[in-house]
């Protein structure tokens, strides 16, 4: 089921298959450094085999810095099955995938990500130990989505504070590329903070969902980057800062949930010379991983533990903004390099 792949830049990294459940995936371990690899379980359609692994190499290498940034101790990892969750998933292909998990004997810890769901969660269980995200329990964390969305509107705020004086987002403009379960919840609470919202979403029910409830307005899913707004929030696939994107934007600030936003390091160096503030998205988007590190840590006081990381996450995000204005460089290459001092002074 597990084949190893080579990898120079990860720990393990390993080929996913079953052929009577149709299962095809990737499992990747970034570090387990700090603790085991965690990080959760996408299943989304990938344009083949090798744009899933470069996804899932990415994303777990991401992990490490996302659970460092939030003070857990755990490494990173990731994993990704092949295909259209809503045709695809079958009882049959998650428990296959439950076993690959069984097989790495707690290295990895996976959870909910984008095309999975609690439920989905329950039945991986149903094979291994080491997940998290599960519904009920002793230490269940449910989904983490709602966390995950509270931290980056937190973020969001800190930026509007040093971006436009305030972190009053009334009358603000925000465009929010997906309405997943994190975009959803992330339109709820800007809704609530008197935002006016520009959303899209390939799921054109999704779209529709958003005019009736927050009184959206609707873009094209491919031009909603585009759009004369205040803030992007991305909170679809990785990669959209990128050469063609970043001189299309008409923002000052850019904060969402979505994984590895900048395409390289040279995204990060145009939105700097354009001067739109990017907040690190691994920082913004921890909070989704703070929820599972409750369950996979058995944490008994789930929801004081999961206040004081939001918390500080919110500090190392200032600190990071704070710093990246005294030096005039970009907040991403801050964040890196924040990060790494910690998991060397960690590792020492």
């Amino acid at each position: 089921m597990l084949t190893k792949i080579d990898c120079t830049t990860h720990e393990e990294v390993y080929r996913v298959s079953d052929r009577a459940s149709g299962l095809e995936g990737v499992i990747a371990i970034h570090s387990t450094r700090a603790g085991p690899a965690a990080g959760g379980l996408r299943m989304r359609v990938y344009d083949g085999f090798d744009a899933a692994l470069a996804d899932v190499l990415n994303l777990s290498r991401g992990m490490t810095y996302k659970n460092a940034a939030a003070g857990l101790p755990l490494g990173g990892g990731k994993a990704v099955i092949l295909g259209d969750p809503r045709s695809q998933k079958t009882e049959a292909l998650l428990r296959a995938m439950g076993r690959a998990v069984a097989e790495l004997q707690g290295r990895y810890w996976t959870a909910e990500d984008m095309g999975m769901s609690p439920d989905d969660m329950k039945v991986i269980a149903g094979e291994t130990a080491f997940v998290a995200g599960l519904a009920d329990g002793p230490f269940a964390s449910g989904d983490p989505s709602p966390v995950t969305a509270l931290g980056v509107f937190n973020a969001l705020k800190i930026g509007a504070a040093r971006k436009f004086g305030s972190d009053e987002l009334t009358g603000k403009r925000v465009a929010v590329q997906g309405l997943g379960h994190v975009g959803w919840y992330l339109c709820e609470h800007l809704h609530r903070a008197g935002a006016r919202l520009i959303v899209a979403d390939t799921v054109a029910t999704r779209v529709e969902e958003a005019i009736a409830a927050f009184g959206a307005e609707p873009a094209d899913p491919a031009r909603i980057h585009a759009v004369a707004a205040d803030i992007f929030a991305p909170c679809a696939i990785g990669g959209i800062l990128n050469a063609t994107s970043v001189p299309q934007l008409q923002v000052a600030m850019v904060c969402g949930a979505a994984n590895n936003q900048l395409a390289n390091e040279a995204a990060a160096d145009l939105l700097q010379g354009r001067g739109i503030l990017y907040l690190p998205d691994y920082v913004a988007n921890g909070g989704g991983i703070i929820n599972a590190a409750s369950e996979i840590l058995r944490i008994a006081d789930r929801e004081r533990f999961v206040a004081e990381r939001l918390e500080q996450l919110k500090h190392t995000m200032s600190g990071i903004l704070d710093a990246a204005a005294r030096q005039g460089t970009s907040p991403a290459l801050v964040a890196d390099a924040t990060v790494e001092a910690l998991m060397l002074r960690k590792a020492g």
